[in-house]
């Protein structure tokens, strides 16, 4: 398991990493991203603030980076990094499969991505990955899968993953929606020749959404390692987007929501790895605070008062605009 590197690191936020989601392509949905980047969103401007990012936030103890097929240009902004570093070996690289980017780099596509959990998208993807990223992909993960995704049924691409896990590619899946916990669930039952096929969950989890908590407690317990994104809900947790309870809260601890509401993931005790989705140095910084931050119970019970119901949190989210 390549994670199993980040047992050794000492820094505090070796359980924090760092998400491309937000500077590989132009548009996306994060709440105040139109004053995050800069005004001329070219492929060389984004991959600047992208390699910016990545500099920092491996200076700053970071060690697992993410990226995915459908984040516009995110695994070759990350593969012109590692170039650059050809000694760097003690940070795991993971990426996704399963949609495919269709915006072709602008903010006002009508589509910004397609999906497709099929063999053919897989083997078509996994060529494209593997073209930039070579043998630095240490972890594949299935875009986005809901109960009803195919790739949970189809044991031709089971097979498949199988054989890239042989190969030494660690194999997991994400997942997006109110059922997430569902769909945990049933990952976790598949199986080639008896051994469970998924060795990574990654998840949405953060105080506005805590439904996927048992399932991902019931994978951490079989030995997945759990990857939480959209821990700030997509900038609805950060300033000035916050709630009034996380506001109070944050300027109790001396530190911005964006760090209170990652601490909340921190806390969890099946919690790996928690993302960061920074699109700048500065909220980098204030991010990675997360793992200093201190919540007394009577904090975290008024923090918790702010769960949604999971298909109001859900169909807020898909009315996010791209920005």
């Amino acid at each position: 398991m390549p994670f199993a590197r980040l047992a050794t690191a000492t820094t505090p936020t070796c359980h924090i990493g760092l998400g491309l989601a937000a500077v590989g392509r132009p548009g996306y949905i994060n709440l105040g991203r139109d004053e995050d980047l800069p005004a001329e969103r070219t492929v060389d401007a984004l991959r600047e603030r992208t390699h910016e990012l990545l500099d920092a936030a491996y200076a700053q103890g970071v060690r697992y980076f993410d990226a995915a097929r459908s984040y516009g240009r995110s695994e070759e902004f990350l593969a012109d990094w590692l170039r650059g570093r050809p000694g760097l070996d003690d940070i795991v690289v993971g990426s996704k499969w399963g949609y495919t980017y269709t915006a072709d780099w602008s903010t006002d596509a009508e589509t910004h991505e397609v999906k497709d959990h099929t063999l053919a998208a897989y083997e078509r993807q996994r060529a494209e990955s593997e073209a930039l990223l070579g043998d630095r992909l240490d972890l594949y993960q299935i875009h986005s899968v809901t109960p009803d995704s195919p790739a949970l049924a189809d044991r031709e691409l089971h097979a498949r993953l199988a054989e890239a896990a042989a190969q030494g590619l660690t194999v997991g899946f994400s997942t997006s929606g109110p059922a997430q916990a569902d769909a945990i669930r049933a990952a976790l039952a598949v199986t080639v020749d008896g051994e469970p096929l998924f060795r990574t969950v990654q998840s949405t989890y953060n105080v506005l959404e805590t439904s996927a908590a048992p399932a991902l407690a019931e994978a951490h317990a079989a030995g997945l390692t759990v990857i939480v994104k959209e821990g700030m809900a997509n900038g609805r947790l950060a300033s000035p987007h916050a709630p009034d309870v996380m506001k109070e809260v944050a300027e109790r601890t001396g530190l911005g929501c964006d760090a209170v509401a990652l601490a909340v993931v921190l806390r969890q005790p099946w919690a790996g790895v928690v993302l960061s989705g920074a699109a700048t140095t500065g909220q980098l910084a204030s991010n990675l605070h997360a793992a200093v931050v201190d919540l007394d119970d009577d904090q975290l019970a008024r923090l918790a008062t702010l769960a949604e119901e999971p298909r109001a949190y859900w169909e807020r989210r898909g009315q996010l605009p791209w920005h």
